[in-house]
């Protein structure tokens, strides 16, 4: 969809009101696009919803030309975004429940993690995530955030068809060791599925989904083990990056002036 990037605003959620309208587009995009599991009140309220919620900052990308009457379909693509200091006064990373993230945790570096980011369907294609991205920078930047990272997604829960893409990962953007958080044991399923010589790159590439992709074009990385998250419908991966690795053309474009 080719869109008018002046009747978009991308700004943080300043409400109750600001969190349910991302809510509801979480719940159209995850719950009915890609099968994740909620509960019955929710599934009522057409909402996908967690307890870390409340202790997200809450990018939004906003559709100026639906206007307040459109009640919660202004909204069409979000990102969460939590600091490390709200994790540690609240409930921590979302991310620790599928990761050790103790080495990143015990980063003084500024950190942030990443999530829950979709944008509505008629809305792919355009400029929305170039926006959205935008706002990260500012927010990255502002907050002088030097580590990103979060689960990232393959839609599916079965590991054998993606075992191309996956290895790829492994031997071609796993994370150094003191970036390198790794899937909780009990949960552990090995990215390394054949040699690398045996991948069938273009297969590969083809599997990737594209955020994963966009994240890996900016520098990132892949912690070690893929986890595999059935109420969601997903094989996660953690996506981590470092401003201070990232290649010159895309640290530039978080660090410069945006007047």
């Amino acid at each position: 969809m080719k869109t008018d990037a002046n009747r978009f605003e991308v700004r943080l959620a300043e409400n109750d009101a600001d969190i349910r309208a991302a809510q509801r587009l979480r719940y159209r995009v995850f719950v009915e696009e890609m099968g994740a599991d909620v509960s019955a009140e929710d599934h009522s309220q057409k909402i996908e919803q967690d307890r870390f919620d409340p202790f997200f900052d809450h990018l939004l990308l906003i559709d100026k030309a639906i206007g307040s009457d459109g009640a919660d379909q202004n909204v069409v693509g979000v990102y969460r975004l939590m600091r490390d200091g709200a994790a540690r006064a609240g409930v921590g990373f979302y991310g620790a429940g599928e990761y050790d993230l103790s080495k990143l945790e015990a980063s003084p570096r500024k950190t942030v993690e990443l999530g829950r980011s979709c944008i509505a369907k008629e809305y792919r294609g355009g400029v929305g995530i170039h926006l959205l991205w935008d706002g990260l920078g500012d927010y990255v930047t502002s907050n002088n955030i030097e580590i990103m990272f979060g689960v990232a997604s393959f839609h599916g829960t079965d590991i054998d068809p993606l075992k191309n893409a996956l290895a790829h990962l492994h031997h071609s953007y796993l994370a150094p060791d003191d970036l390198r958080v790794k899937v909780l044991e009990k949960h552990y399923v090995s990215l390394n599925q054949m040699p690398a010589d045996q991948i069938n790159q273009k297969m590969a590439l083809r599997q990737i989904p594209s955020l994963i992709k966009a994240y890996l074009r900016l520098g990132g990385f892949v912690g070690d083990g893929a986890y595999v998250d059935r109420d969601f419908n997903t094989v996660d991966v953690c996506l981590i990056m470092d401003t201070k690795r990232m290649v010159t053309k895309y640290r530039d474009f978080y660090a410069r002036d945006r007047g």
